[in-house]
Parts: structure tokens; sequence; C-alpha cells
């Protein structure tokens, strides 16, 4: 089981993100990837979003220009409703055991989903920060980016801005309209200063909720994909509804539920709620 040490967590508490290596074991690996690679290979028959997930959206979300011969699968919705070894890793991995070493002992699950940049693959995830789409009671909440393949410098990593989540709760309304995306000027401010998050697949990064982050394009010939776990303190509650609702949402996967309420004050705007398969299209209507 790996365990986080002090300085890990020190890291964690200062900058808001840590990497920790080999988070899941070759066998769960290996099912990851052989359930995802069986999804790409479902999504070349189809031509639009499909599939559902609970609310009725679409599971499966399709890249504008997917086709047969190169196929663009950048979204699974809540895999942990159909795939059993995505459930497992979700609940039973040195993954879940990192996530409680950080907000437990009492830790929920709150919602999961796949996004991949396959090779050539245009999507850009502006820069945005996750609470202002699930805000809490509290903000003891971690986004779990599992490293299903090997995430590179060329391959569109993830970028961080260290520190920020002690910072300002970011506005993601512009005129009225969601955009899911901080502004430009701010955008800019975390480019020059951003941290890429690279590693081996089964490698993870941990991410504080309120941290601000982004992607860019897959440029490589190589694909990108995470698995994508937000968990919260078991006593922090919901206060708008779930971007991904699941089967699972809710359940206590470290710890024990102890029916308690942990608010901490803040103020933010609530979220909208995407009318399609991802927030992906948020950002690029906005």
């Amino acid at each position: 089981m790996v365990v986080l040490n002090d300085q890990q967590k020190a890291f964690f508490d200062e900058q808001g993100y840590l990497l920790v290596a080999n988070a899941v074991t070759d066998t769960q690996l290996e099912g990851l990837r052989r359930q995802f690679a069986n999804w790409v290979e479902e999504s070349k028959t189809q031509q639009q979003a499909y599939g559902e997930i609970i609310d009725g959206r679409a599971r499966f979300d399709l890249e504008p220009g997917h086709r047969a011969d190169k196929p663009a699968l950048r979204r699974v919705n809540a895999p942990t409703d159909i795939s059993e070894v995505y459930y497992r890793v979700m609940r039973d991995s040195a993954m879940t055991d990192c996530v409680a070493d950080l907000i437990g002992p009492n830790v929920k699950y709150h919602h999961s989903k796949v996004n991949s940049k396959l090779p050539g693959s245009a999507t850009v995830v502006k820069w945005h920060q996750d609470f202002p789409f699930t805000p809490h009671s509290n903000d003891d909440l971690v986004t779990a980016l599992l490293m299903v393949d090997e995430i590179t410098d060329e391959n569109g990593p993830l970028q961080v801005l260290p520190g920020s989540h002690r910072g300002e709760i970011y506005d993601l309304w512009r005129d009225g309209v969601f955009t899911g995306a901080v502004d430009d000027e701010v955008s800019r401010r975390c480019l020059e200063n951003a941290v890429t998050c690279t590693g081996s697949a089964g490698s993870l990064c941990l991410m504080h909720t309120r941290l601000l982050h982004g992607s860019a394009p897959n440029l490589s010939a190589r694909p990108r994909t995470l698995f994508i776990v937000v968990y919260s303190a078991e006593d922090a509650v919901p206060c708008s509804p779930n971007p991904v609702p699941n089967q699972h949402q809710g359940e206590v996967v470290r710890g024990q539920k102890t029916g308690i309420i942990r608010a901490t004050p803040f103020d933010i705007p609530l979220p909208q709620m995407p009318k399609t398969a991802s927030f992906f299209d948020q950002q690029t209507r906005a």
C-alpha cells in the first residue's frame, strides 16, 4: 500500500498538488487500458455523442472531426457505472489510500470520468478551478488524476499553478454565460508560472479542488488518457447537483459515515449544469 509521508503531505498543503508513482498495480493498469481501448473501438461506429448516464445525457463524448479511421473519443462519463475495473480502482487502490491520507480518514466518492486526448487531438482545457463546478460545504475535495498512459510534455499534459488553491475562488461566469474558465488575464498569469505534470502510466496527480489548472492539445503521436476521480471529505456536503451524476455518488470509500456537516465560509456563484456530454462544450461555446 502506498502511504504518503509527512513531506508529501506538507507539499500538497503548500502547493495544492502532488505527484505519486505506482498508484495502481500492473494488473489494474492493464485492465483500465484494455477497457478504454474497447471503448475507443466501439466509438468508431458512432458519429456523435452516444450512450446515456443516469440523467439522460450522453456517456461518450466525441471531439469534432471524429471518424472511424481517426477516432477522437475524448470523454467517458461515470465509467465506474459500467466498468468493474474502473469501479474497483476508484474504491480499492493505492490512489484511494493516498486521498485518505490527505482528506481522511472518512472519504466519499463524488464522480469520475475518463478524459482522453488521442493522437492529434485538438482539445484544449482552459484554465479553471474544479470547486466552482462542484461547490461543497467545505473545500476538502481532491481531484485524483490517474495516468492511464504515459504523460509527456508533448501529449497535452496537465498544467497547474502551484499555491493557487490558497487564493481567490474565481467566477466562471462572464456576461451571464457560464464559460467554465477564468478570464484571459488570469489565464495569462497561470501560463507564465505553470508547472507541467508528467509521469509514467500508473502515476497519479492529486490536486486540490481550488487549484488553477488547464492543459494544451496533444501534439504527439501518443495518446494521453486520464482516469479522473473526485473525492470529498465525508463531512463535505454538495451545494449543487453533481455535474456527472452516477449510481455510486456519496459512497464512503474510506472510514465511516458520521452524519456531520462541516461548513467553512466562502462565496461562489452556483455553476451551470452541462447540457451536453461534457464541460468541453461549455468552454468551446464561451
